[in-house]
């Protein structure tokens, strides 16, 4: 009974701990007189995605490669499916020009940097599939020159951007308090939602790859959801996308980079479909943001069933 109260107790962490964590967050953005888009790729994405650090590094540690790996693959369609999809039905979302052009194909590169590094059988005609230590360090640069692209932009758009920071009644300590009490819920809140959801899925008797692909993926991902939401409540479409945006990169680039780092990552063969899945709804989600840039309802709802479907196939799979 222990375990279903943790639960709850995460979830009410993770709520309220994104509402602080948005506010916080957005008013930042406009204290520094920078695109609320930046600090949904930075602070915000990087916040969301330490569940997904947690995990998958502590499963690194113990040769759970599965869960490992299925974390940040599930961890990534559930944003790009669900998260982006339900936050578009609430409020459609605007997609900045930048965006389009830059860092979703970035997180596209990511995503096919994956494959290519998981696929030893396939072009090195080795004997088994590993994310190797060098395969990791690699995954770190290309996170060094995404960052470096990022506080670019940053710097640039601060000298462009309307100074409304004295519009704000409140003070650099105060959003800073604000954030980071929202960041401390979202990760507590996260944690108690992983480690006890996945103690459920093991009772139920799940396979440690489907637990990592769905279970783990979902809990990791629901500071994702959980805040984006939030910022599409708030109007705050920009966070909202952004933080989708750079959840992912981080999942791939720090979280898998650390992980192999720390130890070479055993790839299982059935996750090379949804890896491949994965690279296929991140083009749909640049098609549909070069159409209108913009996400709309319609697209959300796609989305939202593409991730229905993908979760009866997996199940189905398992």
């Amino acid at each position: 009974m222990s375990v279903y109260i943790f639960l709850v107790v995460g979830f009410i962490l993770l709520i309220k701990g994104a509402d602080y964590f948005v506010d916080g967050a957005s008013n930042i953005a406009r204290l520094l007189r920078v695109p609320s888009i930046i600090i949904g790729l930075t602070i915000v994405s990087l916040g969301t995605s330490s569940p997904e650090a947690t995990v998958s590094i502590v499963a690194a540690l113990e040769d759970s490669a599965d869960v490992s790996l299925g974390n940040v693959i599930g961890s990534n369609i559930f944003n790009l499916t669900l998260v982006v999809g339900t936050a578009a039905m609430i409020s459609p979302l605007k997609v900045e020009t930048e965006t389009v052009r830059k860092e979703i194909p970035f997180t596209l590169l990511a995503s096919v940097a994956l494959l290519v590094v998981m696929s030893d059988v396939t072009l090195e005609g080795l004997n088994d599939n590993f994310i190797t230590r060098s395969d990791g360090l690699i995954f770190l640069l290309f996170l060094y020159i995404f960052m470096s692209y990022v506080i670019e932009v940053a710097l640039k758009n601060r000298k462009n951007t309307e100074a409304d920071a004295m519009a704000i009644d409140v003070t650099w300590g105060k959003n800073i308090l604000i954030t980071l009490i929202g960041l401390a819920g979202i990760i507590i809140g996260g944690e108690l939602v992983v480690s006890n959801a996945t103690e459920i899925a093991y009772r139920w008797g799940m396979s440690e790859t489907l637990t990592g692909l769905t279970i783990v993926s979902i809990g990791t991902s629901l500071p994702e959801l959980v805040t984006s939401v939030t910022a599409a409540l708030k109007k705050e479409s920009e966070i909202a996308l952004g933080n989708i945006v750079g959840s992912n990169i981080f999942n791939i680039l720090f979280v898998l980079g650390v992980s192999s780092a720390i130890t070479p990552l055993a790839v299982n063969g059935k996750v090379f479909t949804d890896v491949y899945l994965m690279l296929l709804i991140t083009v749909v989600l640049l098609i549909f943001s070069r159409t209108n840039f913009r996400v709309g309802k319609r697209e959300g709802l796609i989305l939202i069933t593409f991730y229905v479907a993908y979760m009866v196939y997996i199940i189905l799979r398992n």
